[in-house]
């Protein structure tokens, strides 16, 4: 029998980071790649009726998976968006743009783990500063390489949320 060459990484409720808990979306740090041994990072967003995500984007080396634990999730996979109810789940493969956010009449509280991992506990710390002008718009072109992160203009994810809204 083979023997684990790293220990468990745990994260309990009272040691995780919670980002923006005041605002529309949130996103508590759960585990990072670091403390994962490279295997996943794993982040858990919560966001009000309607609240946007994360605009489109794609990553270059891992997949996403999305599971719902509470409400109702768009994502914008591929060329499509596709409503995922509480209980169910999606995975991006890498390259494949997206963006997701809570269904227009639900609120949503997603399970995300990147895998393999990447370092993404310091990408939405940097979200933050930009948020609190503490980074500039100059500054997004670094933080997409260094946590890939690559931004996508897909107005028809935008029209479609917007549609949706009405």
């Amino acid at each position: 029998m083979n023997t684990a060459s790293r220990p468990a990484a745990v994260r309990r409720p009272e040691d995780s980071v919670t980002i923006g808990a005041d605002k529309p979306v949130s996103v508590r740090l759960l585990i990072d790649s670091n403390e994962a041994g490279g295997s996943s990072s794993t982040v858990e967003v919560t966001m009000a009726r309607g609240a946007d995500g994360a605009t489109p984007h794609y990553h270059t080396l891992s997949d996403e998976l999305f599971y719902v634990a509470d409400g109702e999730l768009q994502v914008w996979a591929g060329d499509k968006i596709v409503t995922v109810g509480a209980g169910g789940a999606l995975v991006v493969p890498k390259f494949m743009p997206h963006a997701f956010g809570a269904a227009p009449d639900s609120p949503a509280r997603i399970f995300i783990a990147l895998m393999p991992g990447v370092e993404r506990h310091g990408y939405f710390r940097f979200l933050e500063r930009l948020a609190l002008g503490q980074a500039t718009p100059a500054d997004i072109e670094q933080a997409q390489q260094d946590y890939d992160n690559h931004f996508l203009d897909i107005p028809q994810w935008w029209a479609e949320r917007n549609a949706n809204r009405a």
